[in-house]
């Protein structure tokens, strides 16, 4: 079987290639990767020369590219991780994550149309669900929660599954789309808390905090992610939607402290910046679907979870201080 991974540089992509080239050896992936920003090709390193592996620069949008490379590879299944996924950046400039978000997904299946899949699975976001109180910590996503998009990020995400739906229920196209919550693992570009706040720690300086620190993620360690995805792709799935929550909500000043506390840094590190715009206050998600349906749960407690990442980010410097040294000005703009 083929399948073609987008996206495949970047943090979760990257990491479920690896976990697909682990589980199911026989299998080819073929990479696509515009390689932005937030691509990282170094990241693919280790299998650039494995047999099964096929990596190609490209950019999703480009219909032209598209077409040939599904003509040329001839994909069983498409996992669309590719995404401009940055709220902040979203805010800053809307149009580049329409473009990509919503017409290089109408690109790729209207690829899979003339060429034939036997799954298109659509990577989402519990943003596209908007925010939950923290008044009401009995309240989850569910899978029928209406959709409330608040940013341009998640708005475009939403805009892309109702895309994919459409495109089922249209054309008939084999597709699954699964609704993620915070992602957190080895390879994640510093522009997200976790690792942002380990870099920062692990250099003495200001660990920015959004207003008060009090908003709430549900944190998803991103093998556990990984394997969600491979029950949706190898079930009876078609035409559905699956929420995949980590079971552990914190608000992000609470995952600061205990950065601080695992790298014996001083919380007076900690700096309080102006909020966000439009910053969701709490996200939870409801995996019940999924696990009625798939039997999955979450195995990676956050406390093992969040240990094992920092060790990561501690034992590969070099592979972040060169994202550091290309990105640091860009990166100092959002906080």
């Amino acid at each position: 079987m083929t399948l073609f991974v987008t996206g495949g540089a970047g943090f979760i992509g990257a990491n479920f290639i690896f976990y697909w080239m682990q589980q199911h050896p026989n299998d080819r992936i073929v990479c696509l990767d515009k390689l932005t920003y937030a691509g990282n090709l170094a990241t693919l390193h280790p299998i650039m020369d494995h047999p099964h592996f096929r990596f190609v620069k490209q950019d999703i949008c480009d219909r032209e590219a598209i077409f040939y490379l599904f003509e040329e590879e001839h994909p069983d299944i498409v996992v669309n991780f590719a995404a401009e996924s940055h709220v902040d950046r979203s805010i800053e400039d809307p149009e580049i994550f329409l473009h990509t978000n919503i017409l290089g997904t109408a690109v790729l299946m209207d690829a899979c149309r003339k060429f034939g899949i036997t799954r298109y699975h659509q990577v989402s976001t519990d943003e596209v669900y908007g925010e939950l109180p923290l008044e009401r910590p009995d309240l989850f996503f569910t899978e029928e929660t209406p959709i409330h998009a608040s940013s341009p990020y998640s708005s475009s995400k939403a805009s892309a599954d109702l895309l994919v739906l459409a495109y089922h229920r249209t054309y008939d196209l084999p597709v699954s789309i699964s609704r993620c919550s915070n992602n957190y693992g080895p390879y994640q570009f510093p522009e997200k808390l976790i690792p942002l706040m380990i870099l920062q720690a692990l250099q003495n300086r200001p660990l920015p905090v959004y207003g008060k620190g009090i908003n709430i993620r549900d944190w998803l360690y991103v093998e556990d992610h990984c394997k969600a995805i491979d029950l949706i792709l190898h079930g009876n799935c078609v035409g559905e939607i699956y929420n995949i929550g980590g079971h552990n909500e914190m608000c992000n000043l609470d995952i600061v402290k205990l950065i601080c506390q695992r790298l014996g840094k001083p919380e007076d590190l900690i700096t309080y910046v102006a909020d966000r715009k439009g910053h969701d206050l709490r996200y939870a998600i409801d995996p019940s679907k999924i696990y009625d349906a798939l039997g999955w749960l979450p195995k990676t407690k956050f406390e093992n979870g969040i240990k094992q990442t920092i060790q990561w980010y501690v034992e590969n410097r070099n592979w972040w201080e060169s994202i550091l040294d290309q990105n640091d000005s860009h990166l100092k703009k959002f906080f």
